[in-house]
């Protein structure tokens, strides 16, 4: 064997067995700039895309006990591992081809279990675990962020300056009696001052 071709299979090699997955894409029709935004875009979520000769890749699968996925490696393949999880690669990449109309998703593994196009983008729909463990975090916290509402109501500060002071009320029941009693005498008086 090529020493070359063997360095380069002990590279794929590596990257597969340190990723708990592998993505397979057709890239063809994505041009340099779109690709290297993609491989950006892969980077900040924790995974790489190399693309490589499809035999050397099929040797490298083969290396490492994965099952058999040769026969569809054919056309412009690059492919997509990493230390992240696979739903966050795939969502990634789901994203970029709704932007852009490209790459497509071919297959994949997931451990042993052979993916398929569609079971890929059914990965690429799951939410991440942060955005689960928010979700959660937010059912679990609602019912104290109610209780936490009902009794600022009713202990604030607020409401003390909206409550009458008992005794205040006696001062107010007498002016209200008192107003009417002056006011009526001399209602009274001014028809008699009339009258004469």
């Amino acid at each position: 064997m090529n020493p070359d071709k063997k360095i380069i299979i002990s590279g794929l090699l590596e990257r597969v067995n340190a990723s708990p997955y592998l993505i397979v894409i057709d890239y063809t029709g994505l041009k340099v700039k779109q690709f290297a935004e993609l491989r950006n875009r892969l980077f900040a979520v924790g995974a790489g895309c190399v693309v490589a000769k499809n035999s050397y890749m099929r040797r490298a699968i083969t290396d490492a006990g994965l099952p058999d996925i040769g026969e569809n490696l054919t056309g412009q393949m690059a492919f997509i591992t990493g230390s992240c999880e696979v739903f966050a690669a795939a969502k990634t990449i789901k994203n970029f081809t709704k932007e852009f109309k490209k790459p497509e998703m071919k297959m994949g593994l997931l451990g042993d279990l052979v993916l398929d196009a569609e079971k890929l983008q059914a990965i690429a729909d799951i939410p991440s675990r942060e955005a689960v463990l928010s979700q959660l975090l937010g059912t679990i916290n609602e019912p104290a962020t109610r209780i936490a509402r009902v009794i600022k109501a009713k202990f604030s500060p607020e409401d003390d300056s909206e409550t009458t002071d008992p005794q205040d009320e006696p001062e107010a029941a007498e002016t209200a009696v008192t107003e009417p009693a002056a006011t009526e005498p001399a209602a009274a008086e001014a028809p008699v001052e009339t009258t004469e």
